[in-house]
């Protein structure tokens, strides 16, 4: 049998972020009893269990929404599905599935518009979503005004469904909701391979024989029906935040597409659980808002804190950048100087080197001291043995440099791009450096 790989960095740091986001939701319900005195009534409970439910879809299918630079596409279509909760309530009452049919057919009626405007004229995508988001809202605003001037009882609370209303929900809707999220997450593993390939080379996807269009609709249809479920819970307005925050989080701390779904659909139950316990800490704070509010805290801690993408690493990095990039300059500056007055190891003057680098000379002084590379006597500073052998490979790797650019074609080496400031052994194989090399002494002889 062959032995399992290790886990790499990045596939430990997803699998304690879930403990972690577990680890809290969990310590948040004694925690919520205990300072605030909060009772985990049925209404607590459902609410609760129906926003995690809701996170863990949206999160897992918003993903695909983010990385196809959809997030607008979501908006337009929880707008659009307003008209179709007015008709459905029309014809069929109150009943919320027939009111969640409305809203899905409307909203898909919506897609297919924007897909036939961009198919016959030449109006731009945006363009064509922003005429469905406003099209469609104010005809359902419109019918929503029409049946509140209807004397009926049942219509009252209707219009909650712009920005949800999650005190009204009950243990057959989260049942529902559970139920067809259940399928639509079923939907998107059978089709796994799919989607993936048309979310990042539609292009190869359509040379390879998949339908494109089709696969696109489907996948466009399960945003559509995970819209329509949040609909009670965050409305028409909200939901689109609920879409795409987790999958946007989620992007910040990794760049494979399934623990970026894996963590999404973790941190849309973690927004949606905990943002229905807090708001019934007070009956003033609404629960859809409150959801929308944690899950936007999630996407603020992701872009500040993630390694690579978070603004703190990438501070820290463009600081090591800039001194990396000083005390190499210094570097060179130093052995120059040395070479053209005796040996490697000759004292440059503080005034020469810092006149020579400008501002950056502090800095890259200062990093070469921290590195053993220099050292600050009376007559200068002085290169360390250390810091002789950096500036001697250095120099040597420029020299290989400016052969590659001058012999590439003739010595038939491979195509890279030239990054000085890498070893050109990292870039080039090792029998293409060998050729350079060659070269290189070639030189040294004549």
């Amino acid at each position: 049998m062959n032995p399992r790989p290790a886990l790499g960095r990045e596939d430990r740091r997803i699998w304690l972020i879930i403990a972690a986001m577990a680890i809290l939701g969990l310590l948040f319900i004694p925690f919520s009893q205990t300072l605030f005195g909060l009772r985990f009534t049925y209404t607590v409970r459902v609410v609760a269990l129906g926003g995690a439910i809701l996170g863990i879809i949206s999160g897992a299918l918003g993903c695909f929404a983010v990385l196809r630079q959809e997030s607008l596409l979501g908006d337009a279509l929880s707008h659009a599905a307003l008209p179709g909760v007015a008709i459905a309530f029309l014809l069929a009452g109150r009943e919320l599935s027939a009111l969640l049919i409305g809203a899905g057919i409307a909203s898909w009626l919506g897609l297919r518009f924007v897909s036939a405007l961009l198919a016959t004229t030449r109006i731009k995508r945006d363009a064509a979503l922003g005429i469905v988001l406003a099209s469609w809202f104010a005809f359902g605003i419109a019918l929503l005004a029409y049946i509140q001037s209807i004397p009926d009882a049942s219509q009252a609370g209707l219009d909650h469904f712009i920005f949800g209303q999650a005190a009204a929900i009950i243990e057959s809707d989260v049942m529902l909701v559970s139920a067809v999220g259940v399928i639509a997450l079923l939907v998107l593993l059978a089709f796994w391979k799919e989607f993936k390939l048309v979310t990042f080379d539609a292009e190869f996807a359509g040379a390879n024989g998949f339908r494109v269009g089709l696969i696109n609709t489907l996948l466009s249809t399960l945003i559509v029906v995970t819209i329509v479920l949040g609909l009670q819970l965050a409305g028409v307005i909200l939901m689109v935040g609920m879409l795409i925050a987790p999958g946007i989080a989620a992007r910040q701390w990794t760049h494979k597409l399934d623990q970026m779904v894996i963590l999404a659909a973790v941190f849309g139950a973690f927004a949606g659980g905990l943002g229905a316990v807090i708001s019934a800490l007070d009956s003033d704070i609404p629960t859809g808002p409150m959801i929308i509010v944690v899950a936007f805290v999630l996407v603020l801690i992701s872009l500040t804190l993630a390694p690579g993408r978070g603004l703190i690493w990438s501070r820290l990095r463009q600081r090591q950048n800039r001194r990396e990039f000083a005390a190499r300059n210094t570097l060179r500056d130093l052995y120059r100087y040395a070479l053209a007055h005796g040996a490697a190891d000759t004292p440059a003057p503080d005034s020469f080197i810092r006149g020579v680098g400008d501002r950056s000379a502090a800095l890259g002084l200062r990093q070469l001291r921290s590195e053993g590379r220099v050292t600050l006597g009376a007559a200068g500073w002085q290169l360390s043995e250390s810091g002789i052998s950096l500036a001697q490979g250095d120099r040597r790797n420029q020299r290989l440099w400016d052969l590659y650019r001058r012999y590439a074609y003739e010595l038939g080496l491979p195509a890279v791009a030239e990054e000085r400031g890498r070893d050109i052994a990292s870039l080039l194989p090792a029998n293409a450096v060998a050729r350079l090399e060659a070269k290189l002494e070639e030189g040294a002889d004549s």
